[in-house]
């Protein structure tokens, strides 16, 4: 499994406008193999922003490579521009390779 993850630094006030966007948005990750689960997380408060990550699992990151390289990526990303809110910095990107899993129920078996 591969964990593909965006942190966003969402200023204060806008919070509203960020979650309307992800909420109404088209993903398109279902006309993509390899494509296992999406979600996005709203973290805690500070004094000028709110933090969020995107996590989007993939079955391996050939799979999540191959995606940023589809016409499903560019049509996602195309939506990113209308009504965009306010940031502090760009996303920041961070890949996780799988090398332990414990499915429920499988601990001290």
């Amino acid at each position: 499994m591969f964990i593909a993850m965006n942190r966003f630094q969402v200023l204060r006030g806008e919070e509203d406008a960020f979650e309307a966007l992800w909420t109404n948005r088209t993903t398109y990750l279902d006309e993509v193999p390899g494509f296992e689960g999406f979600h996005m997380l709203r973290g805690d408060a500070a004094d000028d922003h709110t933090l969020y990550a995107s996590h989007t699992l993939w079955r391996s990151r050939a799979d999540f490579e191959a995606w940023t390289k589809s016409e499903a990526f560019r049509k996602a990303h195309s939506q990113a521009s209308e009504s965009k809110p306010k940031y502090l910095g760009p996303p920041r990107f961070e890949g996780f390779e799988t090398f332990l899993s414990v499915p429920a129920g499988d601990e001290g078996a």
